[in-house]
């Protein structure tokens, strides 16, 4: 194993299997371990898929992971929408593609969640409206999504008839990263095979029944394509809970955050007190009362979330330092 003075590499994680990393380094991957060193360390301090980091190159093992660099952007989420536990999921993300189908996968609401999880870490949101060949009429669903927020870009494509995919052009330059995201069978494998100009994915057929798919994608990996772009393909998420997510949320809904200032009453709770600007923008049509009750939603799960995540992070953290006491046998000494 290289020894401690040896000049340390830089590669980026392209996959996580338990606590081996895949890391891409000179045109090749290479298997890698962490330094003990990271048992100090936060959960989110931890590499990721799309993480570059430093390590200590082994030819003739698992070389040796050093330091994570600073981060562009980091996506997370809980793990479960019930519960505080943060899932960290890709970073130094430039865009974002979330992926959903014109069918019965569609959901306003997953996207406006998608689309808050994304700004709050910091990358693009650009939504992937696939399989526009089943749908008479895909402008109504543009027009839509684009209203979550006016930070969030829309395309509608067939990937399988390459419809609309040359629209994505524009985000394919050497360099950028982008992410795959959303439920099953919702065509990110085919979207992905589509843009490499290749099979690189498998992909399974959707069910008519109940138009949703099997998981082609069971792990993160981040994919490099001739043209220099790198891909990372997620496994499919039907659902996507809110927590440390305030920032992403209040970027989405932008509007409502506007209008509040100009409520009379700095402290508004926008229910009985006068002069209301947010009451008055749901009865002048301009605010729809859907979009606000969204808002208020995923603010109030954020809110019981991060609550909760507090609480685990604290535990988890007492918890650590009795394992590392050298009195109770722990690996405080090494």
């Amino acid at each position: 194993m290289n020894n401690s003075n040896e000049k340390l590499s830089k590669g980026r994680v392209s996959a996580i299997h338990k606590n081996s990393y895949i890391l891409r380094f000179e045109g090749k991957d290479i298997s890698a371990k962490l330094k003990g060193s990271f048992r100090e360390e936060e959960a989110e301090n931890l590499p990721v898929v799309g993480d570059y980091v430093s390590f200590a190159y082994n030819e003739n093992g698992d070389s040796l992971i050093a330091s994570v660099y600073e981060r562009t952007s980091f996506l997370q989420r809980p793990d479960q929408a019930k519960t505080g536990v943060m899932q960290y999921m890709v970073a130094n993300v430039d865009y974002t593609f979330i992926v959903t189908s014109l069918n019965e996968d569609y959901s306003f609401n997953r996207i406006a969640r998608y689309v808050s999880v994304v700004l709050q870490g910091h990358s693009i949101p650009v939504v992937i409206l696939t399989k526009s060949d089943l749908c008479s009429n895909y402008g109504r669903y543009i027009r839509e999504v684009e209203s979550v927020s006016d930070q969030v870009r829309v395309h509608a494509i067939s990937a399988l008839y390459g419809i609309g995919t040359d629209e994505l052009q524009e985000y394919m330059r050497p360099g950028v990263t982008i992410c795959l995201m959303g439920s099953s069978g919702a065509g990110k494998s085919t979207l992905l095979n589509e843009l490499a100009g290749e099979d690189l994915m498998k992909t399974s057929a959707v069910r008519e029944s109940d138009s949703t798919g099997r998981h082609t994608t069971t792990y993160r990996q981040l994919i490099e394509l001739d043209n220099g772009v790198s891909m990372i393909d997620t496994p499919g998420m039907r659902e996507i809970g809110m927590a440390s997510s305030e920032q992403g949320i209040d970027n989405t809904f932008s509007d409502i955050l506007a209008l509040e200032k100009n409520c009379k009453f700095s402290d508004c709770k926008h229910d009985t007190e006068p002069g209301c600007a947010i009451k008055a923008a749901i009865e002048s049509g301009e605010l729809s009362i859907e979009r606000y009750n969204l808002y208020k939603s995923l603010l109030s799960e954020n809110t019981r979330n991060y609550a909760k995540k507090k609480e685990i992070s604290k535990w988890a953290k007492a918890a650590k330092k009795m394992k590392m006491s050298p009195r109770d046998g722990g690996y405080g000494s090494f």
